[in-house]
């Protein structure tokens, strides 16, 4: 059966912020840093991940998480903020899988030398958790093919939302528009392989915009 002939649950289009909570927890050397990484709220983990992609003051494109700018500029310790930077969370499956990688990378750098590494007090590591705000946009979208103009307009929020977010929060692991290109049938499924290889931690969200508006041009034309 056609898209055209099923009857299509609209796409709503989403906005979001990220609210930082302060946790308490701060560390000044890197012992403390595994310490807390081990008891954390996994919202923390999330933030210093995820969260610079929302924050307009993040501006180290060379270390794309909060934990390898602090061991580099903090710390200085470039070997430890290379093993940090390298980690892509998209990788590790979930949360609790990225702690683990975490505290993995660092517990390898402690056993490499007698010093541990401090941080001046006034650089110690702030641990920040993050609460989702979403906002309604009233925009609905009947048809995919209306996803490559749409896509091209929506706010950086939008994009986290329904790109990033959505892979947490999906019983699949999938961005929002995978999850609704999958339930109209097999004629999306090349759409939706090509969606699912983009890696959204290696990009900025105004690139990821791009690359998605692209993406969806090329399957579903021009839009309308």
């Amino acid at each position: 059966m056609g898209v055209s002939r099923l009857r299509i649950q609209p796409f709503i289009v989403r906005d979001c912020a990220l609210s930082a909570i302060a946790t308490g927890k701060r560390a000044q050397n890197l012992r403390e840093l595994r310490d807390h990484l081990q008891t954390v709220d996994p919202d923390s983990i999330y933030y210093h991940f995820w969260g610079g992609l929302l924050r307009p003051s993040f501006d180290d494109p060379e270390y794309k998480n909060d934990f390898a700018a602090w061991a580099f500029h903090s710390l200085h310790d470039p070997a430890l903020a290379e093993r940090l930077g390298i980690i892509d969370p998209t990788d590790c499956g979930d949360l609790e899988g990225l702690r683990a990688e975490l505290i993995d990378v660092i517990e390898e750098r402690l056993s490499e030398t007698e010093l541990v590494p401090w941080a001046k007090p006034d650089r110690q590591f702030a641990f920040i958790r993050s609460q989702i705000v979403i906002f309604n946009t009233h925009r609905k979208l009947s048809h995919p093919r209306e996803l490559t103009k749409a896509t091209a307009a929506m706010s950086l929020g939008s994009i986290f939302f329904h790109v990033i977010d959505a892979r947490s929060r999906t019983p699949d692991r999938v961005d929002d528009f995978r999850a609704w290109l999958g339930d109209l049938g097999p004629r999306y499924d090349d759409l939706c392989r090509d969606l699912g290889a983009v890696d959204p931690y290696l990009n900025t969200l105004a690139n990821l915009r791009t690359d998605l508006s692209l993406i969806f041009r090329k399957h579903l034309g021009g839009g309308r």
